[in-house]
């Protein structure tokens, strides 16, 4: 921002030379650029450019600056005061104001004043503005400039006869809604209904925030004016400016935030200039809609964490001066400090931010800096461990991990969706043909065992651990999944391969007693067949594995078959690494029996293995699959498959008869419940 010496020492007493402010402004945070002499009408100012950054909207003005500049050297500080005395009839009573956005415009305020002679600035204003490097127009007009500048509160003023009604109606445009900007050379624009205007009885007038209507701008023949101070949303702002590719001195401040409580101060700053200037007379009252005006804000800070946080002793008298000086209004409360934060700075929150304020007092370059210091490395997070030990074992058993992106096409994505869910999509073109989040980390892991598989890969085995998203109504779902993925040489082989990897990883994060079960499921359509997997104790879903469709698999030209798992195992992870107890090994033998059956095809081992966990046998200590034969002498259609049981007492040795009594039961089940043929 560019800033004349002079008029920063306006408010300043005693006043401060170029290199003085440079060096305190420097010392705030705010370092000078640049520095120029300027010729004025009597003799000479300093033009200097002073780097302020976007969270400090309140010093875009020579006050602010004066401010800061004031806290840090002891000067007074001399805030200009505005009384103007109205003589006109009521202002209500020749316009009206209706804001139909107070969300977009939380305060709107106009003021008329009649009988303005519109003309040349005197030597003083000229000056002020010529220092800073703008253009004088006339005294209308410089004296919003002025304002500007000099409070950082954007202003507008509108030649009252043009404006239709006249009304005021703060409103959403028209879409390709006309509008023919104030400036020389302005080109008309169409506006659409993202844009905030300001508009009269029949048209739009004023972008809000950004820019004047030429239609309605002040002339040499302007005599009745309307005075425009309000407040807009510092995102319609951006918005319509960057999308207009229009931008202004009020829409630069505008972007920054400026609060509802500035508004009215600055309105009548401008109104007594105006009336010092051009004349006229002042109607009554202020014709203004919109939302209250906020509360002021306080933040409360601990003296001892500030010297904390500093690492030097800082007294409470002085931090409390600091703040004072700042225009915090400090109250002690038990060696806290309550601030009522000014409405001009937004950027105050938290205690931290009136540390900063404090050290910026106190000059960071006074902190001291030790040589050396002391830290205790921190242990790894249960979450880091767990994903760890996960990653080695997978890793340990030949699968290669993978880092793939979030988003997916539209059509890779609705392949893996549940049928209750819905697609989230990203609004950025940069997205290109895949605007879809993920609501499965498989279309990727397939995506990369297609590449592996047509460079020559033909036994590929990957996992990947990521975020997957989809939207369940109007709920955004987001969970953290681990998915793993491989090829077989058979059906069998494979979805064993699968049930193996699951059930260990379980034992890994949840303890060597965990256990896995089993259930069918066809809510997965790209599972043919597949599988749902809970964990033992808490019954909770884990995930699913399973056989890809072929026709699925086909479609990221895959030709043989894949097995697949998603798992929510990383929900886990919090609890690693799991209590384990150690146990005794067994003190007796136990009894195995082999059943083999022929049963159809269409069958599985999970089919049987629910059923059998469902009878209530004697001993029984584990159900086991040993292998699946196909052949002669076995029918077309059918399949042999053996299947182990094994029974042990815990205070004693079983005899044969005892695990022989069992046995029965099992063969009835197998036999009623899918007409298996127990091979002899």
């Amino acid at each position: 921002m560019n800033t004349s010496v002079r008029w920063i020492n306006d408010y300043l007493d005693p006043p401060a030379d170029a290199e003085a402010q440079a060096d305190l402004l420097t010392r705030a945070g705010f370092p000078v650029e640049h520095s120029e002499p300027v010729e004025i009408s009597d003799g000479t100012d300093t033009r200097q450019d002073v780097e302020l950054t976007s969270n400090r909207g309140d010093c875009l003005c020579h006050v602010g600056l004066a401010r800061e500049i004031a806290a840090l050297s002891g000067r007074t500080l001399k805030l200009p005061t505005a009384a103007p005395k109205p003589t006109g009839p009521d202002a209500a009573s020749i316009v009206s104001v209706r804001n139909r956005e107070p969300g977009r415009c939380p305060l709107y305020t106009a003021r008329i004043i009649r009988g303005v002679k519109v003309g040349p600035s005197p030597d003083w204003l000229k000056d002020r503005l010529a220092a800073r490097g703008d253009i004088p127009r006339n005294n209308i007009v410089d004296a919003t400039n002025f304002v500007l500048f000099e409070l950082g509160q954007p202003t507008h003023v509108f030649d009252l006869n043009e404006l239709k009604g006249p009304e005021i109606v703060i409103r959403m445009a028209k879409d390709k809604e006309p509008f023919l900007p104030i400036g020389e050379g302005a080109a008309e624009v169409k506006l659409d209904g993202s844009d905030l205007v300001i508009a009269d009885a029949e048209r739009a007038v004023a972008i809000a925030g950004v820019k004047g209507g030429a239609l309605t701008a002040v002339s040499d023949q302007t005599t009745d004016i309307l005075i425009e101070a309000a407040t807009f949303d510092p995102v319609t702002v951006r918005n319509t400016s960057r999308r207009l590719n229009i931008a202004s001195d009020s829409s630069y401040r505008f972007e920054r935030g400026v609060h509802a409580a500035q508004v009215n101060h600055a309105a009548d700053r401008l109104a007594e200039l105006i009336l010092e200037l051009a004349g006229g007379e002042l109607c009554e009252g202020v014709v203004s809609d919109g939302a209250a005006i906020p509360e002021a804000r306080e933040v409360s800070m601990r003296c001892q964490r500030c010297r904390d946080l500093l690492g030097m002793e800082v007294d409470d008298a002085t931090i409390t001066g600091m703040l004072d000086r700042l225009g915090f209004e400090p109250r002690a409360e038990d060696g806290t400090l309550i601030c009522t934060i000014p409405p001009n700075r937004l950027d105050i929150e938290r205690e931290v931010d009136l540390i900063e304020e404090v050290s910026r007092m106190v000059g960071h370059d006074t902190i001291p800096i030790a040589d050396k210091i002391e830290i205790r490395v921190a242990p790894p997070q249960s979450t880091v461990l767990a994903r760890r030990a996960v990653n080695d074992a997978l890793v340990g058993w030949g699968y290669l991990e993978t880092t793939t992106h979030s988003l997916v096409s539209d059509q890779a994505a609705r392949r893996f969706l549940p049928s209750n869910m819905q697609l989230l999509r990203v609004d950025d073109e940069r997205a290109g043909a895949e605007p879809a989040l993920r609501p499965s980390i498989l279309p990727s892991l397939l995506r990369v065992m297609a590449f592996n598989l047509d460079n020559g890969v033909r036994d590929g085995k990957f996992f990947e651990t990521a975020s997957t998203f989809a939207m369940n109504g109007k709920q955004h779902m987001e969970s953290v999944n681990l998915a793993i993925i491989h090829t077989a040489d058979s059906p069998e082989r494979g979805l064993r391969e699968m049930r193996g990897v699951i059930d260990r990883l379980v034992r890994i994060i949840r303890g060597t007693d965990a256990t896995t079960q089993v259930e069918t499921s066809n809510v997965l359509p790209w599972f043919t067949p597949g599988a749902a997997i809970r964990t033992g104790g808490d019954n909770r879903l884990l995930g699913a594995f399973g056989v890809i469709d072929p026709k699925v698999a086909k479609q990221f030209d895959i030709d043989q078959p894949v097995f697949a798992a998603e798992i929510g195992l990383p929900a886990y992870y919090d609890q690693y690494p799991p209590v384990t107890e150690a146990k005794p090994l067994p003190s007796f033998p136990a009894i195995e029996r082999d059943i083999s059956v022929i049963i159809d095809e269409s069958v599985s081992w999970l089919d049987i293995e629910l059923r059998l966990r469902e009878l209530v046998i004697e001993h029984l200590d584990s159900i086991e699959f040993v292998t699946t034969f196909r052949g002669k002498p076995i029918e077309k259609g059918k399949k042999s498959l053996t299947l182990r049981l094994r029974f042990r007492a815990s205070n004693r040795t079983l005899t044969h008869e005892e695990a022989d009594e069992q046995i029965d039961p099992v063969m009835r089940t197998l036999e009623s419940a899918f007409s298996a043929t127990i091979r002899k």
